[in-house]
C-alpha cells in the first residue's frame, strides 16, 4: 500500500501551499463510523491575489470589474459580469468516515485546474477496478479569467460573450496503483482533453466497464449552434484520444427533449444540462438539477443493462425514470397545468435495484432555504415498476440556518441548502452509510464560492416512512475553511501492495 505522506507542492502562492485543515470533532460519529474505512474528497482552494484582478479593468465575460482579486471579495465581480470565475488548483482530501485527516494530495495544475466558484465540478467516480478516480476540469493555468463560460477550441459559440482564450474541457484519470501517480509531489492524472460543453462546464466523468468515459456537463453561453447542442448533455470521451480544433470531435449520447412528455420545445441544449451521474447494473443515470429550462428529475440514459457506444450512442434514449418529476424546471407546471414542487437533483447512489438516494442542492435561493421540503437527501424505491419518494432526510443539516467560518467576514457566512455529490455504502446490519457535500447560500456574490461541509448519515435500508426514519441525523465529518470549497466525494481507491 502507498505509504501515508503529505504532499507539499512547490509554492504557487502562500495560500495554496499552506496544508491547514480544521477536521470535524471526532466524538460527533456513530457507531458507523471507521477509523480504517477511507474517502476522498475533491476540492480546491483560492489561488489568486489581489493583482489577479483589478478594480476597474474589463472582465472577459463583460463589465468592469468592482473588486481587486482578494478572496472572498473578488467573486462580487458576478454582479457584473455573469460568467465571473477565476481557475485554480485541485485538491484531493483522503479522510477516514469518521472525518480523520490522512492526506492531503495536490493535483499538478499545469495538467489540469479547475473553476474555484463553479459549485457543479469535480465529481468523483470509481473507475470499475475500484483502483482509480476520475473527474473534469480544464486544461487551463490557475487564476486565469471566466473559463468555465470560455468556447472550446473547435467550438466557437457564436454570441458568447467571454472573450477568454477557447480552453479545452479534460477527464482526468488518477490511477492509484500506479508507481508513478505521484510526480514531484503532485498527483500527476491521466488526462484526456475533448470540444465538450463550450460556453459552459463539464461536471463529472465516469469510466465505464467497457473502456470509455462517459461525461456530464452543460454547453451554451451565447446564441447557440447545432454544434454546441451535440456538445452538451451526456458525451464518450475516448480515453487517450485528446480533441483537436478540427474537426471537434464530441460524441454525444443521445438527447433530451422536453416535447417528449409533451411541451412545447426550448432550448434543446439547455433540456440536456446534466449535473450528476453514475453507473448501476451497467446502466447510466443522470441528473439534472439547475436552469431554466427542460425538467430537473433523475434520467436513464440507453437500455437497461447496456452502456452505449460509439456506434448507438446518437440514438441513445434519454428518459424519466418512472415516478420522478416531469414537471418544468421553469414553473413547476406539469404537462395538464398543475403546479408541483420543483425539484434540483445532484448526486445519486443506489443502494440496490430498489433504493435509490438523490441528494437534492436546494434552489439557492435564502429564504427558502429553512422551509424546503425536498431538500437534502431524498430516499426512493421501487414498487411495482415506479419509483415512490419515501421521505426526505434533513435533521441535522440545520437548513438555512447560518455557520461561521474562521478567517471569513461575518457578512459572508454561509448556511447549508442541501446536498451536492453523493456516495454510500451498505453495511452487513441492513443499514446504509451515505456521505455527501454540502451547498450553501449566503450573501457572497456567487454562492459557488462558499466554503462548505461533507456530512454522513446513516440510514436503515428497509425504512419507507418519514416516522421510522425520525431519529436519523446529519454529522459534519469536513468541516468549512476559509478559501477553500468542496466538490466531490467518493470511497478511496484500493491500492496494489509495493
Amino acid at each position: 500500500m502507498i505509504p501515508i505522506q503529505y504532499l507539499q507542492p512547490p509554492a504557487i502562492t502562500s495560500d495554496y501551499s499552506s496544508a491547514i485543515f480544521k477536521i470535524a470533532d471526532d466524538s460527533n460519529k456513530d457507531d458507523k463510523c471507521s477509523n480504517a474505512d477511507r474517502l476522498i474528497v475533491s476540492g480546491s482552494t483560492y489561488a489568486g491575489t489581489a493583482s489577479t484582478v483589478t478594480v476597474g479593468q474589463t472582465l472577459p465575460g463583460g463589465g468592469t470589474a468592482i473588486a481587486n482579486g482578494t478572496y472572498p471579495d473578488v467573486f462580487n465581480n458576478d454582479k457584473v459580469d455573469g460568467s465571473f470565475g477565476i481557475t485554480s488548483p485541485i485538491f484531493l482530501q483522503e479522510i477516514t468516515t469518521c472525518g480523520t485527516d490522512i492526506r492531503t494530495m495536490y493535483v499538478d495544475p499545469s495538467v489540469i485546474t479547475t473553476s474555484f466558484p463553479s459549485k457543479s465540478e469535480l465529481a468523483l467516480n470509481l473507475t470499475p477496478d475500484g483502483k482509480g478516480l476520475t473527474f473534469m476540469g480544464y486544461v487551463s493555468a490557475i487564476n486565469q479569467l471566466d473559463v468555465s463560460n470560455s468556447n472550446t477550441p473547435g467550438i466557437i459559440e457564436p454570441g458568447n460573450p467571454v472573450t477568454t482564450t477557447p480552453t479545452y474541457r479534460a477527464v482526468a484519470q488518477i490511477n492509484f496503483d500506479d508507481a508513478h501517480f505521484i510526480s514531484h509531489g503532485f498527483l500527476t492524472p491521466k488526462v484526456t482533453t475533448t470540444n465538450a460543453y463550450p460556453g459552459n462546464n463539464g461536471r463529472a466523468g465516469i469510466l465505464g466497464s467497457n473502456g470509455l468515459y462517459y461525461t456530464v456537463g452543460n454547453a451554451g453561453n451565447g446564441n447557440g449552434s447545432p454544434a454546441v447542442t451535440a456538445a452538451a448533455g451526456v458525451q464518450i470521451v475516448i480515453p487517450g484520444q485528446n480533441a483537436t480544433p478540427s474537426p471537434p470531435g464530441t460524441n454525444h449520447v443521445g438527447s433530451f427533449n422536453i416535447t417528449q412528455y409533451g411541451y412545447p420545445a426550448d432550448k434543446t441544449a439547455k433540456d440536456n444540462n446534466f449535473r450528476g451521474e453514475t453507473i448501476f447494473n451497467n446502466t447510466l443515470y443522470v441528473t439534472k438539477g439547475s436552469g431554466g429550462n427542460g425538467i430537473n428529475t433523475v434520467y436513464q440514459v440507453g437500455n437497461a443493462g447496456s452502456l452505449p457506444t460509439l456506434t448507438n450512442a446518437a440514438a441513445a434514449p434519454i428518459t424519466i425514470l418512472p415516478g420522478f418529476p416531469t414537471n418544468l424546471a421553469k414553473t413547476g407546471k406539469n404537462v395538464n397545468g398543475t403546479v408541483q414542487p420543483i425539484y434540483y437533483p445532484f448526486g445519486i447512489w443506489f443502494a440496490n435495484a430498489t433504493t435509490l438516494y438523490v441528494a437534492d442542492e436546494g434552489d439557492g435561493i435564502a429564504a427558502d432555504a429553512a422551509t424546503s421540503t425536498t431538500a437534502g437527501l431524498q430516499k426512493w424505491s421501487l414498487v411495482n415498476g415506479t419509483w415512490q419518494l419515501d421521505y426526505v432526510l434533513q435533521k441535522g443539516l440545520n437548513l438555512g440556518q447560518q455557520y461561521p467560518v474562521a478567517g471569513l467576514p461575518a457578512a459572508y457566512n454561509p448556511a447549508t441548502d442541501g446536498l451536492r455529490n453523493l456516495t454510500g455504502h451498505v453495511n452487513p446490519d441492513g443499514t446504509v452509510t451515505l456521505y455527501a457535500v454540502t451547498s450553501t447560500i449566503s450573501g457572497s456574490g456567487d454562492q459557488g464560492a462558499d466554503p462548505n461541509e461533507v456530512v454522513a448519515i446513516t440510514d436503515r435500508l428497509s425504512y419507507t416512512t418519514p416516522v421510522q426514519s425520525a431519529s436519523e441525523q446529519f454529522r459534519a465529518i469536513r468541516s468549512p475553511i476559509s478559501g477553500q470549497v468542496l466538490r466531490g466525494v467518493s470511497f478511496a481507491p484500493t491500492n496494489k501492495e509495493k
